[in-house]
């Protein structure tokens, strides 16, 4: 840790915090939330508690002469039994509008999770420091990007210069909800995600609701994304229903009605896009649930598995085309009376020949380079003229 005389210590609240729903005193600091404390409050599931605290989106802004950053956090990191270690947390530092440093902390807790078992072990460590020097002098606004796949509390801020928020940018607020690919996935650092990336591209300030493995059409989901004041909203829905083989389609378009009326309430004439799920070969046709194929653990490669049989689908078993087909006409049947609602099918971010090229590796995830293309493809057709994310201030 550095040490001068004239570090001035700024207290992590949440005024300095964009992207965090909520945030919670803990013994060490504080610890960003991407869900409301009533919304944790209603489901005792651990993905959903871990994927939410995870903070994807979520960035420290000021404004400060500072040409030193230090910041204090206690990482949780994730370690997978018969897996490779995976990489240290990453931390994007952008000035101005521009990338200027990226690094990662080392140390912290550690959650060893057994996926063969079943289990979690939770191992504790200390906290650490990261540091960024010789920033240029003067008056900059500073966003820390805090890794978007490691649960991160923030202890302490401190800089050589007095830190202020920064001032409102006056850029449209976007809210979007998703899996774990909207959450980041395998994507190489926060600003790497797509939904950063294309927030990035459209000029719009991100609130990133995804969720690994909890895109549920939960209602506390449904009411937070109510309750949270934006400019713009999607729901991409899909994925989290096959994996987890959770309802049928009697069930799903109740569902996919419900989950719009909540939304609705709180933003009723919001430009909404619903995204269908992108294309994955393995649920095309078959449903779940998914599940991890421990063979290439060998060889240190994880992959999923469809486990469910094509034949199903004639009960009711949900794959991703029936669920893109049921989400068409949701839409359409809606639209008739919500000229504000709109449709992308998933395909057109990642389809049949963008799989050719660049395949998820994991048969679930897309890795950093699908990332990338997929946040570009979004940027394009949802801001375009014609796109459900058009900005008609300015037309």
């Amino acid at each position: 840790m550095h040490t001068q005389d004239n570090w001035t210590t700024t207290p992590v609240t949440a005024e300095l915090l964009r992207g965090a729903l909520d945030v919670e005193r803990t013994e060490h600091g504080v610890l960003p939330h991407r869900l409301p404390a009533r919304a944790r409050a209603q489901c005792a599931d651990p993905q959903l508690a871990m994927a939410e605290a995870q903070p994807s989106g979520v960035r420290l802004v000021f404004r400060t002469r500072s040409t030193v950053i230090e910041l204090d956090t206690l990482p949780t990191k994730r370690s997978y039994v018969g897996a490779p270690p995976r990489p240290d947390g990453v931390y994007d530092l952008v000035v101005d509008g521009r990338p200027a440093g990226r690094a990662s902390v080392t140390g912290g807790n550690v959650m060893i999770i057994d996926m063969a078992a079943g289990t979690a072990e939770h191992r504790p460590g200390p906290p650490g420091t990261l540091r960024f020097a010789g920033l240029p002098d003067g008056a900059k606004d500073v966003e820390l990007w805090l890794p978007h796949n490691e649960t991160t509390e923030l202890i302490a801020l401190r800089t050589d210069a007095p830190v202020e928020p920064a001032p409102d940018p006056g850029r449209r607020v976007w809210l979007h909800h998703g899996s774990s690919i909207s959450h980041g996935s395998d994507a190489a650092s926060p600003t790497a995600i797509w939904p950063a990336l294309a927030a990035s591209l459209g000029g719009v300030e991100l609130i990133n609701l995804g969720l690994a493995g909890s895109a549920l059409l939960d209602p506390f989901t449904a009411r937070a994304l109510r309750d949270t004041p934006a400019d713009l909203v999607s729901v991409k829905i899909g994925i989290n229903l096959v994996n987890a083989d959770l309802m049928r389609l009697r069930a799903f378009g109740p569902a996919v009605h419900g989950f719009l009326d909540t939304v609705r309430e709180g933003h009723p004439t919001t430009p909404l896009l619903v995204v269908s799920p992108i294309l994955c070969p393995i649920h095309e046709d078959t449903p779940g649930p998914s599940a991890p194929d421990f063979t290439g653990l060998t060889e240190g490669r994880l992959r999923f598995l469809a486990m469910g049989d094509p034949a199903e689908r004639a009960v009711g078993k949900l794959t991703l085309g029936v669920i893109r087909d049921e989400l068409a006409r949701i839409v359409a049947q809606r639209a008739a009376e919500d000229p504000n609602l709109y449709y992308l099918d998933g395909r057109d971010l990642y389809g049949e020949a963008d799989s050719a090229e660049l395949p998820l590796p994991d048969n679930l995830h897309p890795d950093a380079a699908t990332h990338r293309h997929i946040g570009e493809r979004f940027a394009e057709l949802a801001f375009a003229t014609d796109g459900a994310f058009h900005d008609r201030r300015v037309a």
